[in-house]
């Protein structure tokens, strides 16, 4: 069973950067597709970026030119990087990993989440 677990996260001012991982954890294999997906207050949760094995990319939109998503097969660990974060960006970010390479997932194994939160 894969266990994914962020770390990063935190309270910044909007206009600076911050980097999330994600490292699986326990029985892993070949893990297929790694995402990163955000829920704010009251919205539903979205996709952010999404990463395939051999570093197919997918990013939304609203992050587009902003976030960078990298991973390491070796450490079955997957990245973000935001930059110039913006108010609207504050939400609980996600790891999700996949047994697939299908970017948009579904998703079988999902971190707790970790809270980013960018003050105007």
């Amino acid at each position: 069973q894969v266990q994914p677990v962020e770390s990063g996260g935190g309270s910044v001012q909007a206009g600076k950067s911050l980097s999330l991982a994600c490292a699986a954890a326990g029985s892993t294999g070949s893990i297929g597709a790694m995402a990163w997906y955000r829920q704010a207050p009251g919205k539903q949760r979205e996709l952010v970026a999404a990463i395939s094995s051999r570093d197919v990319i997918q990013y939304s939109d609203s992050v587009k030119g902003r976030f960078t998503i990298s991973r390491d097969n070796a450490k079955n660990a997957v990245y973000l990087w935001m930059g110039n974060l913006k108010p609207e960006d504050t939400a609980i970010y996600f790891c999700a990993m996949s047994d697939l390479e299908v970017l948009t997932g579904p998703y079988n194994y999902w971190g707790k989440g970790t809270q980013v939160t960018v003050s105007s």
